[in-house]
């Protein structure tokens, strides 16, 4: 054992300024990978919605440069640019950019409500960047001072000029750290789905997005919303078919709290509930979630016995039966929101329940007495879907009874492996029985386990339970893992560590592989979020180099390889069906890929999220966005 080293004042750490940032940035941002990069951009633009909040923000700017770099610019009334008289010597503005819990929001008169906390977002975002420049034009002058290596101030803020057209607002300039996050690509299309969100919470603030990296140039892209979350809902709904043209909203202001909610029914079987709290998004909900869920359920039976829908002898309709189909938006404002975390995913104020529960309670119900039309085709849906929860239980049951734990043994032609191990046993999911063939011959017998579909299995996102329980394959599939569905699906059962999904390299392949995907994502979540779930990409095409045979994965590969290899004469092979590959073929490319190539290439991984948001999500860009935010870090893509 090695020698006891003493613990006195000696061993005792502090960290200064922003240094603490720099050595926990995840404590601050969530993480160092591509959700913690796009959180800086957050951090900046919600200091400029707050001035839109305000009341003296009408148009925010967001660009991606060309270098990398990030800037943001408002219209507001600019950070102050006077004397800090608690850091004397210290304009304001330096004082936001450099020290941790710093800012207008804290009581001090500069904001009624706030999403961001004005220096502790401002100040993380310098310390995670390797130069940022703020530029703050106020009292008709323009003002700048530029931070480097992690915050350190480059000279006092001076003015270097007067203010153009007697502009005010405040511009910040970023470049990330390539030493702290893991990648310092920003994607477009995360940045335009949150801004756009930013605009739909906002009514009428203008939200302008430009990309000018090479390759990317594009005009701005303009957000601007006259109806705001109205226009939310209405755009969320517009690849489901809606229930009723009308999209619902009511509001309560109360001291200083404010909700405003806005709601519609499709005639899908998911819902989609999104809150915010300050313009932040709570992914996690919070209390004003469970005072909207909660006064939704007592309404909507309220007035289905009122009007009679609902019998004496009738059980009340439950929750997940009224919220069946439903879109709707919570937007709250307040005053000292409590956060859970920097990262703001759950609000935690009891007040704020009472208040959206209360409004819930009058308004909802009001609206519906208004509306008896719209009113009486929510309460028959829910109907409908209590039916098919009962049908759904029944069905569950019979699945549970015939599984093959009931020695019933599996439909689908499961091939097994020998070993009872979870944690070394693979399930390939391949289309067709010969395909079935192939991975059968070329598998390692005692830990690769082949599993034949048929075909394109049920689209589950459009189909109720009961009747998904009654297809084959997906018989097949709940009984291969062996853990069950839905609420009652237990992760600690699965009978394979890795459930690989082995389609072919066409389109039809891509749709197979959609589709399963969203069966796993909706009755199978944990499997998903456990990081079980994996894609292995047969390649499109081989060609002999030598005697050498080599595979590339798709056209783009292709054209690649002719790019860098212009005198290669041989022809390429098309192998777009894994029936047409021998085993031999098969093992090479693909079943032995789980073990060679997990975690390649993060583009792949958000381009498979966004292609099981397709089929799951539609335009629903902030469930979209959680998706990829979340899962694409556990839907693993194998790049063969």
């Amino acid at each position: 054992m090695s020698a006891k080293t003493a613990y006195d004042a000696s061993a005792i750490t502090v960290l200064e300024g922003l240094e603490p940032v720099r050595v926990r940035p995840g404590m601050y941002i969530g993480s160092t990978g591509p959700s913690g990069l796009h959180h800086l951009i957050w951090e900046i633009v919600d200091n400029a919605v707050d001035e839109a909040m305000a009341g003296y923000c009408t148009q925010i700017d967001v660009t991606l440069l060309a270098d990398g770099g990030v800037k943001v610019s408002d219209n507001g009334r600019g950070i102050p640019v006077d004397e800090h008289k608690s850091y004397k010597g210290k304009s304001a503005a330096e004082v936001v950019y450099t020290v941790l819990h710093a800012g207008g929001k804290f009581g001090g008169g500069g904001y009624k409500v706030s999403g961001g906390l004005h220096g502790v977002g401002a100040s993380v975002v310098n310390a995670l960047s390797t130069r940022l420049v703020l530029e703050v034009d106020r009292n008709d002058d323009h003002h700048e001072i530029e931070f480097k290596n992690g915050g350190a101030p480059q000279g006092k803020l001076t003015v270097t000029g007067p203010s153009p057209k007697g502009r005010t607002g405040t511009t910040c300039t970023f470049w990330p750290d390539p030493t702290i996050f893991e990648e310092i690509e920003f994607r477009a299309q995360t940045v335009t789905e949150r801004l756009q969100i930013m605009a739909f919470l906002n009514k009428g603030l203008e939200i302008r997005f430009t990309d000018q990296r090479a390759g990317r140039e594009n005009a701005p892209v303009i957000f601007k919303y006259t109806g705001g979350i109205v226009d939310f809902v209405r755009h969320l709904n517009q690849s489901k078919e809606a229930l009723f043209k009308k999209v619902g909203s009511y509001s309560q202001i109360e001291e200083t709290m404010e909700v405003d909610v806005a709601f519609q029914w499709n005639t899908g079987y998911y819902e989609s509930i999104h809150s915010f709290a300050n313009g932040i998004s709570t992914t996690e909900g919070g209390m004003h979630e469970e005072g909207f869920r909660a006064a939704l359920t007592t309404t909507v039976n309220k007035y289905a016995r009122a009007h009679n829908l609902l019998k004496e002898k009738d059980e009340n309709l439950k929750n997940e039966d009224i919220r069946e189909g439903l879109t709707a938006i919570i937007s709250v404002r307040l005053q000292d929101p409590q956060f859970e975390g920097q990262t703001k995913a759950k609000l935690g104020n009891p007040p704020m329940k009472s208040l959206v529960q209360k409004a819930t309670n009058a308004k909802l119900l009001e609206w519906m007495e208004e509306n008896p039309s719209e009113a009486n085709q929510v309460v028959k849906k829910a109907m409908l879907a209590a039916r098919a929860r009962i049908a759904s239980q029944s069905a569950r049951d019979l699945t549970r009874r015939k599984s093959a734990l009931d020695g019933a043994g599996l439909p689908g032609k499961l091939v097994d492996c020998s070993s009872r191990e979870a944690r070394e046993s693979e399930l390939f999911i391949v289309e067709g029985n010969s395909a079935g063939g192939s991975a059968k011959d070329a598998r390692d017998p005692r830990t690769q386990a082949i599993l034949p579909i048929r075909g394109k299995i049920l689209n589950v996102e459009r189909a109720r339970v009961d009747k998904m329980l009654k297809n084959a394959e997906i018989q097949a599939l709940i009984a291969a893992i062996g853990a069950g569905l839905g609420e009652e699906f237990d992760v600690s059962k699965i009978r394979y560590h890795k459930v690989i999904l082995l389609a072919d390299a066409d389109v039809d392949g891509s749709h197979i592989r959609t589709l399963l995907l969203t069966f796993f994502f909706r009755q199978m979540r944990p499997l998903v979020e456990g990081g079980f779930v994996y894609c292995a990409q047969p390649p499109l095409y081989s060609t002999l180099v030598g005697k050498e045979k080599i595979y590339l994965k798709d056209d783009t590969a292709k054209a690649h390889y002719l790019g860098e290899h212009p005198d290669h004469k041989n022809d390429f092979q098309r192998l777009k069906g894994l029936g047409e590959m021998d085993f031999g073929e098969l093992r090479d490319t693909t079943m032995d890929a789980s073990k060679r190539s997990l975690l390649q290439v993060s583009v792949d991984q958000a381009a498979l999220a966004d292609e099981v948001c397709s089929v799951l999500m539609g335009d629903d860009v902030e469930l979209r966005r959680r998706f990829i935010q979340q899962n694409a870090k556990d839907v693993r893509f194998l790049d063969i």
